[in-house]
């Protein structure tokens, strides 16, 4: 862990950020250790910023989180999937309406995949309108000799290597804001004006099978079609099957923007942090006595926690014990992410304590963050059979300990990028030069994605 300190913001805290929420306990955070946060280069556009973000209406409301958290004790009991994803890092300048369309289509594609293999719900959680700060191992960059502040995402500074770009820019957090709404808006109405419609998603899976690439899942996709046909000739209420459920979540790295987001719930008296439905803790921030466990332990919303191989299990129950003393079925999520390397000897007796505790977590895998490596040419990448190892392995565990393996979370974009090696339609290395475009972490792509669902469903349909 880096820069343990209290926050630079911190120091010049407004008025109005303590007023957006007034909840005992909420700002004891500002008194803890904590890493990952800007040092915001002018303290008044930042109490300007922080004094806006109070008063703007919430991102999302608390009956919709309550719904979430319903959906999550299901999966946590076995009666639903969750399925998270999106990009790494999103960048307001991708924020337009055909990449936000082909990420929302490509969770859509995935979940009904999914659905088919697990015989269950799938709860769709976008890794979106939101996802704008990244934790950084390092606080500074050095290229040719000159030294700049690491780049942390579009909500404190910009990616291009100069001066002014990567100065800390408090009035970043408000584009963050409307650049979310903008997005949230088109979630909703793609998914609940018909572009969510089973038969339309499932013919864009059909075109996916076609690729002989992809022949071997052919015999899944024509199942589903036989599945949808009967339900047809049934009489399904396919008008019904037009709108689905979709949530928005994104790491709550920066405090100071999550802070001013929450609202005080009418009908409970109880704080929400408005600026996503579910929230996690990552696993360069997830130290007991520091301010992120403090905050996210205080809000309403669903919380996630990473668990990497270092991980043991009296550092879950802990985690527990912190985020959910209450046991409180759908609170708390914890997201492993393991390596292909160390899931099958890291996570048993993490999820052997746990579950001797009598806690019941939702138990998801996260395959992407334990298997990034190098690539001979010298771009951050991972490659596609160990992310897949990561999953049967997750897989495998729970299935020996007769636990429920609950969710997939991971880095993907709808895009045709090329970020991470293999795949049955093979990525290379030599592709890189071209399509590679992850301002942060390598994503897994389109056609990617949707093999990781038919992969997934064969393991899903082993839990029957």
């Amino acid at each position: 862990m880096t820069d343990l300190s209290v926050s630079p913001a911190a120091r010049f805290t407004s008025t109005a950020q303590s007023g957006a929420a007034d909840y005992p306990g909420l700002d004891n955070w500002r008194s803890l250790p904590i890493s990952q946060q800007p040092s915001w280069s002018d303290p008044d556009v930042f109490r300007a910023a922080i004094a806006e973000l109070s008063i703007l209406p919430p991102l999302v409301f608390a009956g919709e989180v309550d719904v979430l958290r319903e959906r999550l004790a299901a999966a946590a009991r076995g009666e639903a999937f969750l399925l998270q994803g999106g990009d790494c890092a999103e960048t307001f300048g991708a924020a337009t309406a055909d990449r936000i369309s082909a990420r929302v289509k490509t969770i859509l594609q995935m979940a009904v995949v999914l659905t088919y293999g697990a015989q269950l719900p799938v709860i769709k959680m976008g890794r979106m309108a939101g996802q704008f700060a990244k934790p950084r191992s390092s606080d500074t960059e050095t290229r040719d000799g000159v030294t700049l502040p690491a780049y942390r995402g579009d909500i404190v500074n910009g990616y291009d290597f100069t001066p002014e770009s990567r100065a800390h820019d408090a009035a970043r957090m408000l584009r963050a804001y409307h650049t979310s709404a903008s997005t949230l808006n088109l979630i909703r109405a793609f998914t609940q004006g018909g572009f969510a419609d089973l038969r339309l998603v499932h013919t864009w899976n059909k075109g996916f099978t076609e690729n002989p690439a992809h022949a071997r899942y052919e015999s899944l996709a024509r199942e589903i079609d036989r599945a949808i046909k009967f339900m047809d000739s049934c009489g399904a209420d396919f008008e019904a099957l037009k709108r689905v459920e979709f949530f928005a979540s994104h790491e709550a790295l920066l405090l100071d923007y999550e802070r001013a987001l929450t609202r005080i719930d009418s009908r409970t008296g109880l704080p929400y942090d408005t600026s996503a439905h579910f929230l996690w803790i990552g696993e360069r921030t997830r130290e007991l006595d520091h301010a992120h466990v403090d905050y996210l332990s205080r809000v309403r919303n669903p919380i996630g926690v990473k668990l990497g191989p270092s991980t043991t299990g009296d550092d879950a129950l802990r985690l527990i014990d912190r985020l959910d003393p209450e046991r409180e079925p759908g609170r708390l999520t914890f997201i492993t992410r393991m390596g292909a390397q160390n899931i099958r000897e890291k996570l048993p007796p993490v999820v052997e304590k746990v579950t001797a505790s009598g806690a019941q977590v939702l138990w998801v895998t996260d395959p992407m963050h334990g298997n990034t490596v190098t690539s001979r040419n010298g771009y951050k990448t991972r490659r596609f059979d160990d992310v897949v190892d990561e999953v049967r392995g997750f897989f495998e565990v729970h299935r020996a300990l007769g636990t429920v393996p609950g969710g997939l979370h991971m880095e993907m974009t709808g895009d045709d990028v090329a970020e991470c090696l293999g795949g049955s339609d093979p990525i290379d290395e030599a592709a890189f030069e071209d399509r590679y475009e992850s301002v942060c972490d390598p994503r897994l792509n389109h056609m990617q994605s949707l093999e990781m669902a038919f992969l997934v469903a064969g393991s899903l349909s082993k839990r029957h």
